[in-house]
């Protein structure tokens, strides 16, 4: 066997990632108004126990010492949300107290050696936008643009890279299909329009950007799945397949880097009028060229068609009473099938060489040809984790949920994919949308009673891969001590 560490490129970035509404609290605090996420968390039976993001991980009065806790990860970027109703409440009028905030947040992480990459959206749209349609409404794609234009105006001398909208897919359809996040519609039409204008928003954000800073790295993330059929001899499980990859995958996909929506998916949803959104120049915004893309992946799956009586909840979700609805508009007796592979708390399969297979296909079909590199924006696992008495937890799943899909990047670089950069999900426990506080997926242990940060097993272990820019020769050797750390808990 092997000693030899597995090395990653030189330059490759080793960074964590959080959302706004997920970490940050002071929901009324400082000019914020209300949410789609602060809306939707007051419906009965939305959020597990009635959680929501009132408080969170207080990340708003703590951003200094969390800042800290990224040094000492080693981390070279911190991807973080910026909140549109922090920002822009309204959906129109600046908010500069609110702004300021996170003008202060770069400035720590510029001090830190820690460069921030900031993402504009992160499903956390003003309600008083969805009060006028949300993103089933044109004109939110307009207003998204200028949202962007406050925002660099405000920090576009400090920040470099730039993204528009992280997973429209779950903005589009989890939150207006589905019902499962906000703003909990379950209107299938809904959701194609939304998906159109998220699409139309992150193209109009991308001009406004490069305009005004032609230098600016810019990209979107999309979170995207591997749909393998359960049977492959099987023409319905392989059409089940073909609809997921569509409708998950493609959708987003092909109007970014091809201009044009998939064929068989505007066949598919043709009777639900997607088309009709589209309108001249449209398309042309959408397809501007980007500088980088980046993937969230936490698990593929194996799909076939349920029985007529039998329609498909959404895998994973939280179990609620409310009722919900599939997330795919024109697949909605199809069903993901487990395989037997292990499960995170969250009841997804752990699927490492899906990554792999998707950053290929990615390269061949998409941003090889475009000339743009990948980066892992989000990946990670919530687990049941369990304390000790001093607040420390020992992740052993989640360490090698890492471990194992760092290797699956490492062999997708070594088969030729442009792979930049690495971002775990997440740096701290935090607000799991539907889920409440009831999935941990951070490196970092939060007691939400104290606000106690106690960085885990998994933390110490990430720092020194990050550190030497390297994987262990073998996935099963123990993490050593977070150099330079303090003691667990803080």
């Amino acid at each position: 066997m092997s000693t030899t560490p597995l090395s990653f490129p030189d330059h490759f970035v080793w960074g964590a990632a959080t959302a706004a509404y997920q970490i940050e609290g002071a929901a009324q605090e400082g000019g914020r108004q209300d949410s789609i996420w602060d809306v939707f968390a007051r419906v009965p039976g939305a959020v597990a126990d009635a959680h929501n993001g009132d408080v969170a991980c207080d990340h708003y009065h703590r951003s200094a010492e969390d800042v800290g806790l990224m040094q000492e990860l080693n981390l070279q970027a911190y991807r973080f949300s910026t909140s549109w109703a922090r920002c822009v409440p309204d959906g129109v009028t600046p908010n500069p107290e609110g702004i300021a905030f996170y003008s202060r947040l770069v400035d720590q992480l510029l001090a830190a050696g820690i460069q921030p990459w900031l993402t504009l959206y992160h499903w956390d749209l003003p309600q008083a936008l969805e009060d006028r349609g949300g993103w089933t409404n044109r004109e939110t794609a307009h207003r998204f643009a200028e949202y962007a234009a406050v925002m660099h105006e405000a920090l576009g001398d400090r920040v470099r890279i730039w993204t528009t909208l992280n997973e429209p897919w779950c903005s589009a359809f989890l939150g207006y299909a589905a019902g499962v996040h906000a703003p909990g519609r379950q209107e299938p039409r809904a959701a194609l329009a939304a998906a159109h204008h998220l699409l139309l928003g992150h193209g109009l954000a991308v001009q406004e950007l490069r305009r005004r800073d032609p230098e600016a790295t810019l990209g979107i993330t999309l979170n995207l799945t591997v749909p393998d059929p359960l049977d492959p001899a099987s023409a319905a499980d392989r059409d089940a397949a073909r609809r997921i990859d569509g409708q998950f995958n493609r959708i987003f996909l092909d109007p970014l880097f091809r201009g044009e929506y998939p064929a068989d998916v505007l066949e598919d949803v043709h009777h639900l009028g997607l088309a009709d959104h589209v309108q001249e120049g449209d398309l042309t915004a959408i397809a501007a060229p980007l500088d980088v893309l980046g993937i969230n992946y936490y698990h593929g799956e194996a799909v076939t068609t349920a029985a007529p009586d039998a329609p498909s909840a959404p895998e994973g979700h939280a179990p609620l009473s409310r009722p919900v609805s599939s997330p795919y508009v024109a697949a909605d007796r199809v069903q993901s099938v487990p395989r037997g592979l292990p499960v995170t708390g969250m009841g997804w399969e752990v699927q490492p060489e899906g990554l792999r297979r998707l950053l290929n296909r990615v390269q061949e079909e998409y941003t090889g040809p475009a000339g743009i590199p990948v980066f892992i924006t989000e990946n990670g696992a919530a687990y049941d984790d369990a304390p000790d008495a001093s607040g420390f937890v020992d992740d052993q799943d989640r360490l090698h949920f890492f471990d194992a899909h760092l290797r699956a990047v490492k062999d997708a670089i070594d088969d030729g994919v442009d792979v930049r950069g690495y971002l775990a999900w997440s740096l701290m426990d935090n607000f799991e949308w539907a889920w409440g506080y009831h999935q941990r997926f951070g490196l970092v242990r939060v007691d939400y009673g104290t606000q106690r940060r106690t960085p885990k097993a998994s933390a110490r272990w990430y720092a020194s891969v990050a550190a030497a820019n390297a994987l262990p020769a073998s996935p099963s050797q123990e993490p050593g001590p977070l150099e330079g750390a303090a003691s667990p808990g803080r």
